[in-house]
């Protein structure tokens, strides 16, 4: 059954869902969250329309290329976390999504 989740990104808005990294080591050694880097790789789960508002109050349109379901890089420290059905998931501009992951 598919999870249901109620965000819709605004404007030029991604909802990413952070990859989890492994939590051991190729020899073993388990990783505890406190030294865990933040992953900056995830999957797209919500996009908006690509419409957003410049200072002299006109809207323009930005051309969404990220689509849902692709796995992207995005900017380490970049993003507003939100929390969906108990996880901790980003909303990023865009601009801040850096690599489409083949």
């Amino acid at each position: 059954m598919k999870a249901k989740h109620t965000i819709k990104p605004l404007f030029d808005n991604v909802l990413i869902k952070p990859l989890q990294k492994e939590e051991v080591t190729a020899s073993g050694i388990f990783i505890p969250d406190t030294v865990k880097e933040k992953p900056q790789m995830g999957e797209v789960m919500a996009v908006g329309d690509g419409t957003s508002c410049s200072c002299d109050g006109k809207s323009c349109n930005t051309k969404m290329i990220v689509k849902v379901g692709q796995k992207v890089i995005y900017k380490k420290w970049g993003g507003n976390e939100v929390k969906v059905e108990n996880e901790e998931w980003l909303i990023v501009e865009q601009k801040d999504v850096m690599a489409i992951v083949a």
